[in-house]
């Protein structure tokens, strides 16, 4: 009998819904990307269709196609209605260029889906196996990532999250949304760079020894629940569109996603939207100097490197772990994935300078992420086109950042303001794998 999820790895069996979530990489290292796609031609393919579906509506339809087989009909939609208790609405920015917000969930970060669907569905497995052994879900983040995740699975019985953040490079509000919490939630602070902590990350779920002493899971972009929730947004976005009437469907078909790149987990789970018969017409990548995807698209060479530090600091990742399923998505050809991402790359400066002009001609104030996505989008946008990029994070999550960029105040929304009240709780932490390794095997089970 054929399982629903594979090794990129190919060295590990095929899994179940519930083995690939819980585990999180395959136990060869790789991670779990779909045996094969259900794709629903006829759900989303034409304007009137979608214009009639509800955010809820449309994200059950489209997650029952990964995860529809292990989780009763009923019990998926309760969990995409809890965790999609927020909207993520569009807002017209430029002629035909509209910000797809996903900044208006606990943490104000797009992250906030991914995290809040992973920790329903993790508790629904959980409950049904009854094993009563505590599972560890271990998260590296370089931002956004370990706020969402931990608020995400605060409380939640039967699991502990370690977050694994770098040292100095991460905003002072992101740190304090997951080194504030207590309870079930440990934030490392990792003496080094992200990709450092995902390295970690990754080690522990190979290591013998540790997965003897404790059961391990991963919260990142790595683990399925994660990245494929993140679909439904981009399916939402195009619902809003279809309302307005600004939304054509088939050869016809006019809009195009931006996504700011880092880990690639967003861009990934467009891409798995579009092959269950999401009507996008194509998709830009922005990035930063950290631009390792970029330059795959340029020529077709991946070479990772280590990430440098920018004002666009969740995008500063050196070795992406979501370019393995991308590669799934076009049989790892090159040709095919170029005919339908375009790549751009842009500095600080570029950045910085996108986000004022945009500010002072608008009054729309973009975060970093945002304004590296809306520069590749208006560089990329054709007549008759409609653009949405992606604005990741509220910017007040960058308030130094942004008030030295746009010269004015950026208010701090209540959310924010709560979790800064908090006392820091962190532990330090080597970037060597025998420190981290050696702190885990102390933990008590």
């Amino acid at each position: 009998m054929q399982l629903p999820f594979i090794s990129t790895n190919r060295r590990s069996p095929q899994a179940s819904v519930s083995e690939a979530v819980v585990r999180g990489l395959a136990p060869d290292g790789g991670l779990y990307i779909p045996t094969e796609i259900r794709r629903q031609p006829t759900a989303f393919d034409t304007p009137e269709k979608l214009a009639a579906m509800s955010f809820h509506d449309v994200a059950t339809q489209a997650l029952s196609s990964f995860f529809g087989g292990d989780i009763e009909a009923g019990e998926l939609r309760r969990i995409v209605a809890d965790t999609l208790a927020f909207d993520t609405p569009i807002v017209e920015v430029e002629e035909n260029i509209y910000s797809l917000e996903l900044f208006h969930g606990p943490t104000l970060a797009f992250k906030d889906v991914g995290a809040r669907f992973l920790a329903r569905v993790l508790a629904h497995f959980l409950g049904k196996e009854q094993s009563g052994r505590r599972l560890n879900v271990l998260v590296a983040t370089s931002g956004d990532t370990g706020s969402a995740v931990a608020n995400g699975f605060l409380g939640v019985e039967g699991i502990h999250v370690y977050v694994l953040y770098p040292k100095g490079k991460v905003s002072p509000i992101q740190e304090c949304q997951f080194t504030t919490l207590g309870q079930n939630i440990t934030a490392l602070e990792v003496d080094g760079t992200f990709d450092d902590c995902q390295a970690l990350v990754k080690a522990a779920f190979v290591d013998d020894a540790l997965n003897a002493h404790m059961r391990l899971t991963s919260a990142n972009s790595i683990n399925v629940a994660r990245f494929l929730p993140q679909m439904s947004y981009y399916f939402w976005a195009l619902c809003q569109l279809a309302k307005m009437g600004k939304l054509r469907t088939g050869a016809e078909a006019n809009a195009v996603f931006c996504v700011p790149c880092g880990n690639l987990g967003n861009l990934a789970a467009g891409l798995f939207g579009a092959m269950i018969g999401m009507p996008a017409k194509r998709f830009v990548a922005a990035n930063n100097a950290n631009d390792v995807f970029y330059q795959y698209i340029r020529t077709g060479q991946y070479n990772p490197r280590p990430s440098v530090l920018t004002i666009a600091n969740a995008m500063d990742v050196g070795a992406p772990s979501n370019f393995a399923r991308i590669m799934e998505v076009y049989g790892q050809t090159h040709a095919a994935l170029v005919n339908q991402i375009a790549g751009y790359t842009y500095t600080d400066a570029e950045i910085a300078d996108t986000l004022a002009s945009c500010f002072n001609s608008t009054g729309y104030l973009c975060d970093p992420h945002g304004a590296c996505a809306l520069r590749a989008l208006r560089a990329d946008l054709q007549p008759g086109e409609v653009g949405l990029f992606l604005e990741t994070a509220h910017p007040a999550k960058f308030k130094s950042v942004v008030e030295e960029i746009v010269k004015s105040e950026v208010g701090i929304p209540a959310k924010l303001a709560a979790f800064m009240q908090g006392e820091k709780q962190s532990v330090a932490m080597s970037r060597e794998f025998a420190a981290f390794k050696e702190y885990l095997l102390g933990e008590k089970q």
